[in-house]
């Protein structure tokens, strides 16, 4: 979703090496410039194995770096304000692919759909020329036939305790708001499926209404101009939404414990919000691999905080590596949460099926005069 502009970085370092007055000042100021830049870049390097570091590390916050120690922080009463960073590794379990799984993924599975690359199906500029994949994909992951997840039920456990802050997501699946997260509790960095607008006149839609004509097999076009109506989300070449940018700072300035769950962090901006907390907050990683760390030349360009697992100067970043039900389990019987959380989604999962039971029944009910 980002795009690096170098030209920026050229620009900069142009209008710092300029002096009015004499070489002499150029010189000196593009010599301090460079500096700089090197000083940022030698400090966003690994460090070489048994080489030590002359860093003063921040203030440790958590009794010991593991796993066990995150949960005695969590159950402290310094943490008040925990953010939870998701994407598709938490809903995989509910029978929804993530995209970049080798086989499994949703990039591999498209083949089918005769596309120019795997991603354009998601690229705006494709979709207007050719929505129909799109919304034949979107029929097999239209939400309403997925059950949210232990993680979506742990976030919400965290929301009963008084403890969520707010529960930032890539998923477009709405599963947390399925699971019962207040909305204002959810940021959709990538949009959801639950609102829908033309993309020319702007008029306003219902998920049911854009539903109803997916699964007719139609491709949903505005009543008032006839072009075509998307479900509101990001598509490669739009801008995130508003809110993603509205609470971006100031939750993260709040945040005392970061859990960073089933996402490869790898698209931008998203991925740049693990180093948006302070140097002191605490970064839970509960994933099925390793992934965040620094990148040197991301940190040169200004989106530092990449996190640090190994190093001998590591003092707030945890790794959980495994399948992230498993994790948010394993978390909450530390806690002592466990008998909780299984009867949270022992309960919202029967409400669930009574739901959708009774929606079958009144859908296959014989209409008046048939």
């Amino acid at each position: 979703m980002l795009t690096l502009n170098m030209s920026n970085v050229t620009q900069n370092t142009e209008e710092k090496a300029e002096h009015p007055n004499s070489d002499e000042g150029s010189s000196t100021t593009t010599v301090d410039f460079l500096g700089s830049l090197l000083s940022r870049f030698k400090l966003a390097m690994p460090n070489p194995a048994g080489e030590e570091k002359d860093v003063e590390k921040p203030e440790q916050l958590l009794p010991e770096v593991s796993f066990k120690g995150v949960a005695e922080y969590l159950a402290s009463n310094k943490c008040k304000n925990i953010i939870t960073i998701s994407g598709a590794g938490i809903s995989t379990s509910a029978g929804i692919p993530d995209f970049r799984s080798p086989g499994s993924g949703l990039y591999d599975n498209l083949e089918k759909y005769d596309l120019p690359s795997p991603q354009a199906i998601f690229e705006i500029g494709y979709f207007k020329e050719n929505p129909q994949p799109f919304f034949t994909l979107a029929k097999e992951l239209y939400p309403g036939t997925f059950k949210p997840t232990w993680c979506h039920y742990f976030i919400k456990l965290l929301e009963q305790k008084g403890l969520l802050l707010r529960a930032y997501t890539q998923n477009i699946d709405t599963l947390e708001r399925v699971a019962g997260i207040s909305g204002e509790k959810i940021v959709e960095a990538h949009g959801a499926f639950h609102s829908a607008h033309c993309l020319e006149c702007k008029k306003e839609y219902t998920q049911e209404w854009v539903k109803e004509k997916v699964f007719n097999d139609e491709i949903p076009r505005c009543s008032e101009c006839e072009s075509l109506v998307k479900p509101d989300i990001v598509f490669f070449g739009e801008a995130l939404p508003g809110r993603f940018h509205e609470l971006r700072m100031k939750d993260f300035e709040e945040c005392d414990l970061l859990i960073v769950m089933g996402t490869s962090l790898k698209v931008q901006p998203f991925a740049s919000l693990v180093g948006s907390v302070r140097d002191t907050t605490p970064r839970l990683l509960i994933n099925r691999e390793k992934c965040g760390d620094l990148d040197p030349f991301m940190a040169l360009m200004g989106f530092g905080g990449g996190m640090d697992f190994e190093s001998d100067n590591a003092y707030r970043d945890v790794a959980w590596l495994g399948d992230c039900d498993e994790g948010c389990k394993e978390l909450c019987s530390l806690l002592g949460w466990q008998e909780e959380l299984e009867t949270l989604v022992k309960t919202e999962h029967e409400q669930i099926n009574k739901e959708t039971k009774t929606q079958s029944l009144k859908s296959n009910s014989p209409k008046n005069g048939d």
